[in-house]
């Protein structure tokens, strides 16, 4: 459910361990009071070993100009995750997509205070899926995506390897769940 602005949507609240409360508030809300909620992401692979990222655009409160997730979005209230992930796929990148393209591979905790102020308190339910048009094809949400580009899954590894080291190419905190990612899409490749 949006509201009249849309970039500040309903979202429903959870507790700590990511059962819904059955509230919903505000985002902006959300985040001024550090209520848990969720995200959905999917982080797009090619056949060839490589990884989609997306850099997080000039306008954003969060980590600007850093790069992240392929796409990311918070569920809006009384959406289902799937359709979140859907949804923000399409609107971030221009693909459509289809429940079957998701392969699910976990939720992770993030939980995090900004200097501006920001609690936010996010389960990502975390997706993987093959990217299988190219990237010329894709198109990027201004307002959330500066740019897109497709890695090799070895150097997404060495930049990874080198997060908090004076590397501002990804957001420092989630360096666990970058080699998460890299490893799950990786062993399924394999097999």
């Amino acid at each position: 459910m949006r509201s009249s602005n849309t970039m500040d949507e309903y979202i429903d609240i959870c507790d700590a361990h990511g059962n819904l409360t059955g509230q919903s508030e505000l985002k902006s809300i959300i985040h001024q009071k550090g209520y848990y909620h969720h995200t959905a992401h999917v982080w797009f692979y090619t056949n060839r070993g490589e990884i989609l990222l997306s850099q997080r655009s000039s306008k954003k409160i969060i980590c600007p100009l850093m790069w992240d997730v392929s796409v990311a979005g918070h569920v809006d209230a009384g959406e289902a995750i799937k359709d979140a992930a859907i949804r923000e796929t399409k609107e971030e990148i221009g693909l459509t997509i289809s429940k079957s393209d998701l392969q699910e591979i976990g939720v992770s905790k993030c939980f995090q205070t900004y200097k501006n102020g920001i609690i936010d308190n996010e389960f990502h339910n975390t997706f993987i899926a093959e990217l299988k048009v190219p990237l010329s094809q894709l198109t990027p949400q201004k307002e959330e995506v500066e740019t897109l580009k497709l890695i090799p899954f070895d150097i997404f590894r060495s930049l990874i390897d080198t997060v908090g080291d004076n590397n501002n190419h990804f957001v420092p905190s989630n360096k666990s769940y970058y080699q998460f990612v890299l490893k799950t899409i990786i062993n399924l490749q394999i097999k």
